[in-house]
């Protein structure tokens, strides 16, 4: 009896079924688990671990000139003692006219009278003398006097002052860096307490230093006070007060003498021991006490005044070799908010750290992560872009590691990053700024790589939006390879879970980017496996992914394409040996890997009824299976080729007109044959269901045989394996249908083997047992009336197996949960019952 037309429908149907979200039911497992028509499984492509950790890769594609050192020189010279203003975008235009520089006034038409000076030239070169100390080159000795605060000075009224501040005020407007200070040539005036003058004690230089810690102070004049223009950075509280005195101002407002305080009992004392000690341990002490004295105090950020002798205390100690202090050092300064090359050197100092691997425990105990991950929450993307690749690089590195990448999560890293992503997102690309965003961006999609390993982490980029913005960069970068591999290796694991493939397959736009990718880099083997995997992925998944991969404009040829394409450098990448044979010299190679992957989307999408029509008449994608078959053997790669003979069976399913599987299905027939004589039980299996579909022609039965494939059969309903007999059970079904063929069930103790076989999987496989009795029954209606149908044990022993097979009570297991209770009554009723009641009437009779 053969199986009709409608029951493939049915199983057909059943398999088509749309993937949802919920979880399936027992029985839908076993029913998909027996359907004709399977999607294929594969493992995702091994990403190697880099050994030496970079911004770039050993793979990248960018070439050393043209991308961000991962090694540089970082000193204590590297840091700016006072921050410049951030870089503005604003361009002057060029003056039309250039005045020409005379070098004689000769010529009255064009003299230029001399400016004439306000005092002589005695006052001139005093203050000239002053000024060349102030801007001399910083000393990196002790910037620090044992007090902290300098005694109110005595006024002093002399006409010699007020004109030293005339031109001070002068020189200050030419001045790059617009900095006032109040000059005193009277050492006398300065009482020290217990020491000597602090210009003895720390050297001019430092002195001068010292007196920059305000951002304004008055020269001693009442009729003329000066109006200094503001460092950058500094404070815009300059709290100038006119009088007597002028006081150095660390401090402003209510609470003044509170903080003097605080600064004199808790910081300096510290500051005082960063400068004098020498030993690296009693300095990350002294650096951890630091940075809780400024946290309980409040005085991190920019509001503190001393800021910017506070930090080049902090500067110079970067030239000791040690990592520990780095990252201690690192934390004080990002903690203090600096900004432009010193924000950027930092984030170097942080990045060069990171390198090491050895050193994540430190970045775990310092929490450095906290610091890094503010820095893009709310620093300016466009003015600190280099201090931003930086800062990703060391985050990346950080994120590789298994214990800090649940921390990252905490922190709320994957939602910073999508900011941070849609920010770059918004960049075009004939902007200044795409390129050096786009090193960035390689930063970014690797950390996120990284983080999607973990549950939590995928719900956070499902809640956010993360496929459509990595998307929108696979649109706007689909010329940098090395963005497009990180992005294509995190759908490649997003694809891997369900959740996240359904909506990877929603988004109807990334059928069209996988094309366009595929299409622009057909020989970046580490880009296409990746994305063909994401591909079988979604086609094995989802139905209606399969028809939106198909129906968008060129997916077939595409695939077609890269067949081709990768089977002719396979087929050209053997080496000949003396002894005649062909041997690779690596299995799976990553042509064949590509090979698997591109087949299993071709198994997958045959499921869809209109979909495998169309594949199982194009005569190139079967031409290029069949010689697969051809050349490989499953020695030499058994998943690709036994990815290739599921393929083969899903398309010999449709019974159609111009099948090039039915054309020739002799040949595949051949080509089976020689793997049924293989010793690998998932490839034989495989073959046995091909010739399940194939049997159902009179030539394919014929070659079955005549090449003795049926006693194959027959010996296989010994493998006590439920797949394996149900397979060959259906191939002799199928021989059982013409009369004159059933007496193959006599030889090698067929009909014996099938008993045994409902005895053993009856009970808990109804459609395996359903498959035995229709092919028991064929044999029945070959045997003429006048002779028994079976032998008299065999009959004996069908009676007691048929009654107690359909007694409810014994057949069905009631300790099974409802749901696969159901399934089983459910075949039992409907398939086993009504053909083992036929066929136990038959032998009674």
């Amino acid at each position: 009896m053969q199986p009709s037309k409608n029951k493939k429908v049915e199983y057909l149907e059943t398999f088509y079924r749309p993937s949802v979200a919920v979880q399936k039911t027992s029985a839908e497992i076993i029913n998909e688990a027996r359907n004709m028509l399977r999607t294929l499984r594969t493992q995702r492509p091994f990403t190697p671990r880099e050994e030496q950790r970079k911004l770039f890769g050993s793979g990248s594609s960018r070439t050393p000139e043209n991308r961000p050192p991962s090694t540089f020189s970082l000193h204590a010279s590297s840091f700016e003692s006072v921050e410049s203003r951030p870089i503005s975008c604003a361009r002057l235009s060029p003056l039309e006219h250039k005045p020409k520089l005379l070098l004689s006034s000769t010529s009255e038409e064009h003299h230029i009278p001399p400016v004439k000076s306000p005092v002589d030239s005695e006052k001139i070169k005093k203050v000239s003398n002053a000024r060349a100390l102030l801007f001399r080159s910083a000393s990196y000795g002790n910037l620090l006097p044992d007090k902290a605060f300098l005694p109110n000075e005595s006024k002093r009224q002399s006409s010699e002052e007020a004109t030293i501040g005339d031109i001070s005020r002068s020189c200050n407007e030419n001045c790059s860096q617009k900095l006032t200070v109040q000059l005193s040539f009277n050492d006398e005036c300065h009482p020290l307490s217990s020491k000597e003058h602090y210009s003895k004690l720390m050297g001019e230089e430092a002195y001068q230093k010292m007196t920059h810690i305000s951002t304004s102070c008055q020269l001693s004049s009442q009729s003329d006070q000066i109006n200094n223009e503001e460092s950058p950075l500094a404070s815009q509280d300059t709290n100038e007060q006119a009088g007597p005195a002028a006081k150095l101002d660390f401090f402003s407002g209510a609470n003044e003498t509170e903080e003097e305080n605080y600064w004199n009992k808790k910081i300096l004392p510290i500051l005082h021991e960063l400068e004098t000690e020498d030993n690296v341990e009693n300095l990350c002490h002294a650096c951890s006490a630091l940075y809780q004295v400024l946290e309980e105090g409040n005085m991190l950020g920019k509001r503190f005044k001393g800021r910017t002798l506070f930090l080049k205390t902090l500067y110079k100690l970067v030239d000791i070799a040690s990592d520990t202090l780095g990252l201690k050092l690192a934390k004080i300064i990002l903690g203090l908010k600096v900004s432009g090359k010193n924000l950027l050197n930092i984030c170097k100092l942080v990045f060069k750290i990171s390198r090491n691997e050895k050193n994540d425990i430190l970045i775990q105990n310092d929490n450095i992560l906290d610091s890094l991950l503010e820095i893009l929450r709310v620093e300016d993307l466009q003015a600190n872009t280099e201090a931003f690749l930086y800062c990703m690089g060391a985050i990346k590195f950080i994120s590789g590691n298994t214990r800090l990448i649940h921390e990252m999560v905490n922190k709320g890293s994957v939602e910073i990053l999508l900011k941070l992503m849609k920010q770059i997102n918004e960049i075009n690309e004939g902007d200044l700024r795409f390129s050096s965003t786009g090193h960035l961006l390689v930063q970014l999609t690797a950390t996120l790589r990284n983080l999607v390993d973990l549950p939590q982490s995928r719900c956070k980029l499902l809640e956010y939006g993360a496929i459509q913005e990595l998307c929108l960069v696979l649109e706007k970068r689909m010329s940098d390879k090395d963005i497009c591999i990180n992005v294509a290796r995190i759908f490649s694991k997003l694809s891997s879970f369900n959740d996240c493939c359904t909506a990877l397959a929603d988004c109807s736009r990334c059928y069209i980017l996988f094309l366009a990718l595929l299409n622009k880099h057909p020989k970046k083997q580490d880009l296409v496996v990746r994305i063909i995997f994401i591909l079988g992925n979604l086609t094995a998944k989802n139905n209606e992914a399969r028809e939106q991969f198909y129906e968008t404009q060129g997916s077939i040829n595409t695939l077609i394409t890269l067949f081709q394409s990768h089977w002719e450098i396979e087929s050209n990448s053997k080496l000949w040996k003396d002894d005649g044979e062909f041997k690779k010299l690596k299995h799976p190679s990553e042509v064949e890997d590509i090979l698997i992957k591109l087949i299993r989307v071709i198994a997958n999408l045959s499921i869809h009824p209109t979909v495998g029509v169309s594949l199982a008449t194009n005569d190139q994608i079967v031409t290029l299976l069949i010689k697969i078959l051809e050349y490989k053997s499953i020695n030499e790669c058994e998943e690709l080729v036994i990815n290739t003979t599921a393929t083969i069976n899903n398309l010999s399913f449709y019974q159609v007109k111009n099948s090039v599987i039915q054309e020739k299905k002799l040949h595949i027939a051949e080509l089976l044959f020689k793997l049924l004589m293989s010793s690998n039980m998932d490839g034989i299996l495989e073959a046995i269901r091909v010739f399940g579909n194939l049997s159902q022609h009179h030539e394919v039965c014929d070659f079955i045989i005549q090449r003795q494939v049926y006693k194959f059969m027959i010996a296989l309903l010994d493998a006590k394996h439920p797949d394996v007999c149900f397979s060959a059970c259906g191939v002799l079904l199928n021989l059982t249908v013409d009369k004159y063929r059933c007496t193959v069930l006599n030889e090698e103790g067929g009909i014996k083997k099938l008993i045994d076989c409902l005895r053993d999987f009856g009970p808990t496989d109804w459609q395996l047992a359903c498959l035995i009795c229709k092919t028991l029954w064929n044999y029945s209606e070959s045997v003429e009336i006048a002779k028994p149908c079976f032998e008299d044990d065999e009959s004996n022993a069908l009676l007691v197996l048929l009654a107690s097979l359909l007694d409810e009570e014994l057949a069905l297991d009631y300790s099974l949960d409802s749901d696969l209770r159901n399934y089983h009554k459910l075949y039992w009723e409907t398939e086993f019952k009504p053909v083992a009641q036929k066929l136990l009437q038959k032998i009674q009779n």
